[in-house]
């Protein structure tokens, strides 16, 4: 049974929907851990950007990107096993930057250090579980080894690895993935070290009904982002992870995992299938109604229960929390038929329809194609731009705002922002204006002027409406940092 032929179509989340726009919540900025800074700010090549160069940037977007999906936690290897991370970190390379030649994008530049990327690029990656912070004598990280990842090319540069695992040796609660990057088109030039979120090391699944203690970092909460991978016969080379393909489409796929919101419904809601809904906060509990929505294309399917699994059988009467690799099912809440799973068919996602347990009609048996093992997921993007041409130093460490805050107001007013990997050579950008003053107080914190809004639009001294820019940060050698960040210049009277 298809799942177009269960509710006719698969909705979109449109921008009515509940689901932030990704790029733009700072639950999603980059934080990454303390790193020092071996190249100092002088030492970057003086290459100042031009007001067009930034407004046909602004205008463009032609920036690279790299995004770092993983899951929230990983089991540890013991003895001669090795678990591997499952699903398998992946690296998507996108933006227009990777692959379209930029002399036309820095055309504005008129000095001779003119953007010459070559047609097509050729990456070299590594990645590998990050050195802890301090070591000694006794402590041998065996498994952080940087292995080769491999690129496959397409609309995306993507590649997973894998084959990483944590050995019993790696004492740490807590590690980070790096990804290193190469240029290979005619030397090895080293793009930068890419850092993913804390991945949180468990020993196994746990069995047992959570605390409220436990359940901030075991517990699935609503609103966060989970993938689903299911295994016939508990074979490895068996695994499938659900995904949503180029074309919209959801489908079982061996190599690419999706990230998807998991949203508790509202369940005084009259439930018309729709790409609008209302959602709750709280933990996920087994037999709540869920809605799954694809965190890149925002497709979504149908109200769904999850259920509990316990050898092959769903558990109708169970209630706890939804716990870390746990064995679920997803029933459809508006079918036709009774007791209708979400399964795969071959790489076919499909709905299809179990019986009670003849004994026992609180146990719904179903088949291993029915049987998910869920695990919370997060993602690292990092985004930048050579608005100047390619660089000699590194493009990381990139700096992350986290949060801004305004100051004052008319001639005197100034931004904060606070965030991690602030260097003294930064400058801040108000859309393709820069700061008349950008002042660096820490690796954490820096204040910028307010540019007059007569800079932002020559020959305008009022603002006549509200008028949004982007907050960018500019680095010496010309590499441009977007943030999330907007601010907005509201109407005042005009001056006699």
């Amino acid at each position: 049974m298809n799942i177009n032929d269960l509710f006719g179509t698969v909705f979109p989340v449109n921008g009515n929907g509940p689901l932030p726009n990704a790029t733009t919540t700072m639950e999603n900025s980059v934080v990454p851990s303390s790193t020092a800074f071996h190249i100092q700010p002088d030492e970057f090549e003086h290459r100042p950007i031009t007001r067009e160069i930034m407004l046909e940037y602004l205008s463009t977007r032609q920036h690279r990107k790299v995004t770092i999906f993983h899951a929230k936690v990983a089991q540890k290897s013991y003895g001669n096993e090795k678990r591997f991370f499952c699903p398998p970190p992946c690296v998507y390379l996108s933006g227009d930057g990777w692959t379209n030649n930029l002399d036309k994008t820095c055309s504005s530049a008129t000095s001779s250090t003119t953007a010459t990327f070559p047609e097509e690029e050729h990456f070299y990656a590594t990645i590998g579980i990050g050195e802890p912070l301090f070591s000694n004598g006794h402590e041998h990280c065996l498994s952080n080894e940087m292995q080769n990842l491999v690129f496959e090319n397409g609309k995306t540069h993507f590649g997973s690895a894998k084959t990483l695992f944590i050995s019993d040796s790696d004492k740490r609660k807590y590690i980070n993935l790096n990804v290193k990057l190469f240029l290979t088109n005619h030397h090895h030039a080293y793009i930068g070290l890419f850092e993913s979120r804390k991945i949180k090391v468990i020993s196994k699944p746990s069995k047992k009904k959570q605390s409220v203690k436990n359940a901030e970092s075991v517990c699935i909460q609503s609103g966060t982002s989970i993938a689903l991978f299911n295994r016939l016969r508990s074979q490895n080379v068996s695994t499938r992870f659900l995904h949503v393909d180029e074309n919209q489409q959801f489908h079982a796929s061996a190599h690419e995992w999706g990230s998807f919101y998991i949203h508790l419904v509202d369940t005084d809601e009259s439930y018309v299938e729709s790409n609008e809904f209302s959602v709750k906060d709280g933990f996920i509990q087994y037999g709540s109604t869920v809605k799954l929505v694809c965190s890149v294309t925002n497709q979504s399917l149908p109200y769904l229960i999850i259920r509990k699994v316990d050898k092959n059988c769903v558990l109708i009467d169970s209630d706890e929390p939804v716990s870390q690799l746990h064995k679920c099912a997803f029933e459809f809440k508006h079918s036709l038929s009774n007791f209708v799973y979400l399964s795969l068919l071959n790489e076919r996602i499909i709905g299809i329809a179990s019986k009670p347990d003849t004994a026992e009609h609180s146990r719904i048996e179903i088949n291993d194609s029915a049987c998910w093992t869920i695990i919370s997921t997060d993602k690292a993007e990092y985004t930048w731009f050579e608005s100047r041409g390619p660089v000699v130093h590194p493009i990381t460490p990139i700096p992350v705002g986290k949060q801004m805050t305004i100051d004052g107001g008319g001639e005197t007013a100034t931004i904060e922002l606070t965030g991690e990997n602030f260097t003294p050579g930064l400058s801040v950008w108000f859309g393709e204006t820069e700061s008349p003053s950008t002042e660096y107080r820490s690796t954490q914190a820096i204040v910028a002027e307010v540019p007059r809004f007569s800079s932002i639009i020559p020959n305008m001294s009022w603002v006549p409406q509200s008028v949004s820019v982007p907050i960018s940060f500019v680095r010496r050698d010309g590499i441009i940092y977007l943030t999330p960040f907007i601010f907005t210049y509201t109407p005042e009277p005009a001056t006699n």
